[in-house]
């Protein structure tokens, strides 16, 4: 008797978990359980690490991707417009500026803003969070300037030929109707965006920084040869991003559950 499409994929789920049983019970066999606590999990000395890695470190790393967010997000949203406007040489100048910041690594911007820039000027002297809103913003505001283009132009053109029939001004109702839209269209990906900068927060330690500019990296890092344990200030540091990192996803995944939400009522009210 022929199985139904149903009943194979049921089949084929059954044999996938039966073999990743197997594959998880052999790597729980021939892993080397004493090695791995001695390396990683010598809870001794996570009492060590506390409360240095939350103050400055945790504060320090939420101090670094909020500001370089705010950053790329105010200079990401005059590339979109730069890019979406009728004049060339604005378009010209967004697309070298995106396509730039996205070709090359953070970390080469991160060592550009933090050596370069008092070279070229001479007596600047940035507080460190300030290089690092300069140097991880640019780099975000290329890759959310693609974001924020396509959310501008999700949003229905009537709606600024309506704005513009009863008077208004075409950046008037950019800024009122158009831009307020965009961002409620693109809040997912700008969630990803936080915890994209977040990750690369643990990049600063290239710049030199006094203890109170630690973030949690440079913190675990400095545990790991003060304390010894192995990389267990490592253990403790990737937990400390997690915390971070897991609220944002949930929260990006609530966004793209609400939107599409709102796209089903949309559709719906168009169809009556």
């Amino acid at each position: 008797m022929a199985l139904t499409a149903t009943q194979r994929r049921q089949r084929s789920l059954w044999i996938q978990g039966g073999i990743g049983i197997v594959v998880i019970a052999v790597l729980a066999f021939i892993i080397d359980w004493p090695a791995v606590v001695d390396s990683f999990l010598r809870f001794e000395v996570i009492p060590k690490l506390f409360p240095t890695i939350l103050f400055p470190g945790l504060v320090n790393t939420l101090l670094y991707t909020g500001a370089s967010f705010a950053f790329g997000l105010t200079f990401g949203l005059i590339l979109a417009l730069m890019k979406m406007a009728t004049f060339k040489p604005y378009q010209w100048i967004a697309t070298v500026y995106i396509e730039f910041f996205r070709g090359i690594p953070a970390l080469l911007v991160l060592i550009g803003a933090g050596f370069l820039l008092p070279i070229a000027f001479q007596g600047l002297k940035l507080p460190l969070w300030a290089t690092v809103m300069i140097a991880l913003g640019a780099v975000s505001a290329a890759y959310m300037a693609e974001t924020l283009r396509a959310g501008l132009q999700a949003v229905p053109k009537g709606q600024i030929e309506a704005a513009r029939s009863l008077g208004m001004s075409h950046t008037r109702a950019m800024i009122t109707i158009v831009i307020p839209q965009a961002f409620r269209i693109v809040l997912p990906p700008l969630t990803n965006e936080v915890i994209l900068l977040t990750k690369d927060s643990s990049l600063v330690y290239v710049l030199g920084m006094q203890a109170i500019n630690y973030d949690i990296t440079k913190i675990g890092r400095d545990g790991m040869i003060t304390y010894g344990g192995g990389a267990t200030a490592f253990v403790v540091a990737g937990l400390l991003y997690l915390v971070i990192t897991v609220p944002l996803s949930m929260l990006a995944r609530w966004f793209e559950r609400r939107s599409e939400q709102n796209s089903q009522r949309t559709s719906r009210k168009e169809k009556r």
